[in-house]
């Protein structure tokens, strides 16, 4: 089964250079979504397998968009990876404690996330590629 991943960000170009990546490297599905409600809607609608986030948009931020994927019985397993700028050790403790998987260093190359993504998630890339 092909994993589905939804990359929330609201630059244009880092969805689509994340989406040809995943696809690319790892042969997963990828949706994306341009700000955080509208992630939260494809995650409850389509339960990708995992999701990018993105902290700084505007609107609602990722934290925001983070707290109300955890408050949703619906979306509240799907395992969240940040995409950040912002990567201090402060920081990735505090995201460790509110239930986040991991966060990823943007900007981030686009040859490694599809690895980085398996190994936060001990995911296995090659049972992932189709044949």
């Amino acid at each position: 089964m092909k994993k589905r991943i939804l990359v929330v960000d609201n630059e244009q170009y880092i969805q689509e250079v994340a989406k040809i990546c995943l696809e690319t490297v790892a042969g997963w599905e990828v949706l994306t979504a341009s700000s955080g409600k509208e992630g939260i809607l494809q995650a409850e609608n389509h339960q990708p397998d995992a999701i990018l986030l993105d902290v700084m948009m505007p609107d609602m931020d990722g934290l925001s968009a983070f707290e109300k994927l955890q408050a949703n019985p619906a979306t509240q397993t799907i395992p969240v990876i940040l995409l950040t700028a912002k990567i201090q050790a402060a920081d990735r403790r505090r995201y460790s404690q509110l239930g986040i998987k991991s966060a990823i260093a943007k900007p981030f190359n686009p040859l490694e996330l599809a690895h980085q993504v398996a190994a936060e998630l001990d995911w296995n890339l090659e049972c992932n590629k189709t044949k």
